[in-house]
């Protein structure tokens, strides 16, 4: 019987990292954001929200990072499962911690493994998504 290889969780280093990267993208466009990142347990590892982001930007990050963790899957790509008459159209209340399908969650993976998430909101859902992506492809 073989056991699985130990894969590195995600760090306060990548945590900052991927916020850095971010703000970097999000800077380049304009856009004020705020950043989330979540480890493989739903726990807060880094937290940014630009001085003038909406307020409300801090919430829809975190919301987008805990909702890609839960589902292992990017935002944008339920957004059409929870839709009326979509598969998962009583998700977003089925649970006590709520979820949000909205662009710009995604799970983090290191070599095949879910190790966390990271949200952005701020932007456009497009434009969230993509300072996300961005950061993801940064991490080593």
């Amino acid at each position: 019987m073989s056991t699985p290889a130990t894969v590195a969780p995600l760090t306060t280093q990548d945590a900052e990292a991927l916020i850095t990267a971010v703000r970097r993208a999000a800077g380049a466009a304009g856009v004020t954001v705020s950043v989330t990142v979540l480890d493989a347990g739903g726990h807060l590892i880094a937290f940014r929200r630009d001085d003038r982001a909406v307020l409300i930007s801090g919430e829809t990050s975190t919301r987008k990072a805990y909702t890609a963790l839960q589902l292992n899957a990017p935002t944008a790509d339920l957004v059409d499962l929870v839709k009326p008459g979509g598969p998962f159209h009583t998700l977003p209340t089925a649970l006590d911690r709520p979820l949000l399908f909205i662009a710009g969650g995604l799970p983090v993976h290191r070599d095949g493994r879910l190790i966390g998430a990271i949200g952005v909101g701020g932007g456009t859902p497009e434009q969230d998504h993509g300072f996300a992506a961005t950061a993801l492809g940064t991490l080593a």
